[in-house]
């Protein structure tokens, strides 16, 4: 899913209900709340002394009437002060909310991700990554700006209309009245027509987008056209894409144009004839000219608020149900993990599987495992085999209990795993996948991911143990190395060897391996397997296996086959089963040898 951007974020309707959730938001600023409400007393400062300002450059203008210079310059100074003082205002309110906004959604994020990762398995197959990466970025951001500056200002231009009206009545009722007709009206109108016009604009920019997309898929698969003499179709296709491009833009720069002429005539038409009409109550000695120029400073104080406050008040709607999909999100119910330093209770790694029924909730017409049953006792390997979807990368997830199983029961050393503390029962439990993780840091934080209280000379044995230490030699900033985002910066193998070195700082009672070899070349296989042996010593193992050549030693082998396990033994007793399924795997796979 595409991250969103801010402006296409989805609105929510302010009610009782969507404000309530909202509200729960202020209780993320535990000892910030009066930077806040000092905050909104500053607000309520800046929007007053504003206020102050027409009426005093009126009042400076009536001084030429009365050709009074002492109270010009004593009006002259007040506007001074009353400048300074707004600055002074703005500046603490500015800061205030941001100090409080920062504050707040600092503890929000850390509330959001603290209970996103310790969130079960089953909750991540169900959302993509993006996703939840749009809840912490886009929808918290969004949140951020409203509280910071968007609340602020709606407040301020409500003061200032509000405000504005109530003197524009004092100076002069029959002018207010005519101003009150036309202004806001002709304000709302240019507000709807410019966002009529910022609808169409990112109409074309998806049409440009469309067609540029063209271009990346012919350039991205040139081999494909060039294979099929197709130029002269991608030709075509993008002509008639770029020929609708034209049109809208034309259509866009038209509407541009009427909403240019729309703005002249109509808003700049209005003002003149609210002040033609205040000089014609001028003449008439019904008010001063003073107290014209203050009115008309009071209707572009209402005019552009009237404007902008449209506008705020869809921010605030965004940020409203931004709330409400972060607080969706709080509301889900975490495993229960203690993040905490416990020391991990040994335990041996005796695994048994009694009549284990799975079915994903995701998929529940498919059964994935039908009654499985199998004994690990302490220090052995099993190995699981079997075909694509079979249910083998089940069994360990279910070890893991990243998933509730459906019926039956796994025991480790004959104690329910449900029985155990989450963090404890995977603090026993080592994975080497096929397709290994890493996190952007370097090679030595990686290793230490198993143990992040190990020492060097600890992390040099993981390595070393893992067959990993000559390639970190190798790199110039030896394990301070950069492995890059995911570790792209390293080779499979590399990478492959670096999670064993992790494991085996681990010391995990029971060791899972999953396909850990089968995306390998041969040499790094061979490096590879070598560590893997060193890593299952005194452990119990349970290898998922894609290639069997790196399971002939195990213990005992299971083949699963559509959720059952279907046969069962060591490598020479199942290749022995004719017509089985374990025999015909090993056939093709074993055919060149």
């Amino acid at each position: 899913m595409a991250r969103l951007k801010e402006n296409d974020l989805p609105k929510a309707k302010l009610s009782a209900s969507s404000l309530n959730k909202a509200i729960l938001i202020f209780k993320y600023a535990e000892h910030h709340k009066w930077k806040f409400y000092v905050g909104l007393v500053f607000l309520l400062l800046t929007g007053g002394t504003a206020l102050a300002f027409p009426k005093l450059m009126g009042m400076l203008v009536d001084c030429v009437k009365e050709k009074n210079l002492s109270q010009a310059n004593n009006i002259a100074l007040g506007l001074v002060g009353i400048l300074f003082l707004q600055s002074f205002f703005s500046f603490f309110r500015i800061s205030l909310f941001v100090n409080y906004t920062e504050n707040t959604l600092a503890n929000l994020r850390l509330a959001l991700y603290t209970n996103l990762i310790k969130l079960p398995m089953q909750f991540f197959t169900q959302k993509s990554a993006g996703e939840l990466n749009s809840r912490i970025s886009t929808d918290i951001n969004q949140i951020s700006d409203t509280l910071a500056t968007t609340i602020a200002e709606f407040l301020r231009q409500f003061i200032l209309i509000i405000g504005s009206f109530i003197l524009l009545a004092s100076i002069n009722m029959k002018l207010t009245l005519m101003m009150v007709s036309v202004v806001p009206l002709v304000a709302v109108a240019a507000v709807f027509f410019g966002r009529f016009i910022r609808k169409y604009s990112k109409n074309l920019q998806d049409q440009v987008a469309d067609s540029q997309s063209i271009v990346v898929e012919s350039l991205q698969a040139i081999t494909v056209v060039k294979a099929f003499a197709n130029e002269w179709y991608e030709i075509a296709r993008y002509k008639n894409k770029i020929s609708e491009v034209v049109k809208i833009a034309i259509k866009g720069g038209n509407y541009r144009g009427y909403f240019a002429s729309f703005i002249i005539f109509c808003l700049f038409g209005t003002i003149v004839a609210v002040v033609w009409y205040g000089v014609t109550l001028s003449i008439n000695g019904e008010m001063t000219v003073g107290d014209l120029i203050s009115f008309v400073l009071y209707s572009t104080y209402v005019g552009a608020s009237s404007g902008g406050i449209a506008e705020l008040y869809t921010q605030i709607q965004k940020a409203v149900g931004a709330t409400e999909r972060v607080f969706e999100l709080l509301g889900e119910e975490p495993e229960n993990i203690n993040i905490n330093d416990n020391v991990i209770d040994k335990i041996k790694g005796e695994v048994i599987f009694k009549n284990v029924a799975f079915t994903y909730p995701s998929r529940k017409e498919i059964q994935v495992l039908k009654n499985v049953n199998f004994k690990a006792t302490f220090g052995q390997k099993i190995a699981i085999v079997g075909s694509s979807g079979a249910g083998k990368s089940t069994i360990s997830s279910l070890m893991l209990r990243f998933y509730d199983i459906e019926s039956g029961s796994i025991l480790i050393d004959n104690k329910n795993i449900y029985d155990y503390d989450l963090e404890n029962l995977r603090g026993n439990m080592s994975i080497v996948p096929q397709d290994v993780i890493l996190f952007g840091g370097s090679i030595k934080e990686n290793i230490a991911y198993g143990k992040p209280n190990a020492t060097n000379d600890e992390i040099i044995l993981a390595a070393k143990q893992a067959n990993a230490f000559n390639f970190i030699g190798d790199f110039p900033e030896k394990f301070e190395t950069l492995v890059g985002e995911r570790g792209i910066k390293l080779s499979g193998g590399q990478r492959q060897r670096i999670a064993i070195a992790r494991a085996l700082l681990k010391n995990p009672s029971i060791l899972i391996l999953d396909e850990a070899t089968s995306s390998l070349d041969s040499e790094s296989e061979k490096l590879v397997q070598e560590a893997l042996e060193t890593l299952m010593e005194g452990r119990t193992s349970i290898i998922i296996a894609h290639r069997l050549s790196t399971i002939r030693n195990a213990d005992q082998i299971l083949v699963l086959d559509k959720g059952i396990i279907t046969e069962q033994g060591t490598h020479k007793e199942l290749i022995e089963i004719e017509n089985g399924i374990y025999k015909n795997l090993s056939n093709l796979q074993f055919a060149d040898f």
